[in-house]
């Protein structure tokens, strides 16, 4: 018999649609309930229709705990790792690509990740997906307007090139946001597309159970095409990659055996 977390959980999914069933239960369970002292509530169900009723007690649920931390080219290495070694491996096999920054939060990574092909590769053509559990953060990348501390691993050539400063932020350029498609995705219980070249899932999958993690990493592996690339986060690493088919070719990046 399901005790009252997970009773809780099930009403969650079942009234507003958000999964958390495959998230590590000690965090999570911290973390709603100091939401729920905050406000001097006891019980679960009159959390819940609080959720329900108040959007403003929502939105700071969901932003606690789905953890909306990001900035563009976060762990330069990487990036520099991706721009001068991965990509132009997928390019020498096609010049179209297929992408998809899974868990892009609020478009840091996958703007990114356009303004280096449109700066470097500009000749490749590329469809580029960016997807997100949070409706809120979808809506502020498809904006496209950042604060100084987002921008500041940036090169300053990107900046020049890519943004307009306005009143101490930093608006992204037509020409890059209309590069991506950003769509609302559940990673734990979504279908998958196929025939990626290239999957980023960085610091997303940090609070999933191993379970979750084990069924995302195979899910992402049958999403790729034959030779492609998923590319994770730096405290994130694959242990059962080889069983799932993986191979590791540079930290944090793994290649879907061909």
């Amino acid at each position: 018999m399901p005790d009252a977390y997970e009773t809780f959980l099930q009403d969650l999914r079942r009234r507003k649609g958000l999964d958390l069933t495959g998230y590590k239960r000690p965090q999570m369970e911290r973390r709603i309930n100091s939401l729920m002292r905050s406000l001097k509530i006891t019980d679960y169900n009159t959390y819940l229709d609080v959720l329900d009723r108040e959007v403003q007690h929502w939105r700071k649920f969901v932003d606690t705990l789905t953890i909306n931390v990001s900035e563009f080219y976060r762990n330069p290495a990487q990036w520099e790792t991706l721009e001068n070694r991965i990509l132009p491996e997928l390019i020498a096999k096609s010049d179209s690509l297929k992408l998809w920054s899974a868990g892009c939060s609020t478009g840091e990574e996958p703007y990114t990740l356009a303004m280096i092909l449109i700066n470097r590769f500009p000749h490749v053509s590329f469809s580029l997906l960016a997807t997100d559990i949070d409706d809120e953060v979808l809506n502020r990348a498809e904006v496209g307007v950042y604060n100084e501390k987002a921008v500041a691993n940036l090169p300053k050539s990107y900046l020049t090139k890519f943004f307009t400063n306005r009143d101490d932020t930093y608006v992204i350029a037509d020409d890059v946001k209309k590069r991506v498609k950003f769509m609302k995705h559940n990673l734990l219980r979504d279908v998958f597309d196929r025939n990626y070249d290239l999957i980023l899932c960085r610091n997303v999958v940090i609070y999933f159970t191993e379970e979750s993690k084990s069924e995302l990493y195979r899910k992402f592996y049958a999403a790729l095409k034959p030779g492609g690339i998923l590319f994770t986060g730096s405290t994130e690493q694959i242990f059962q990659a080889r069983e799932i088919g993986y191979t590791l070719v540079s930290s944090f990046f793994y290649k879907r055996v061909e």
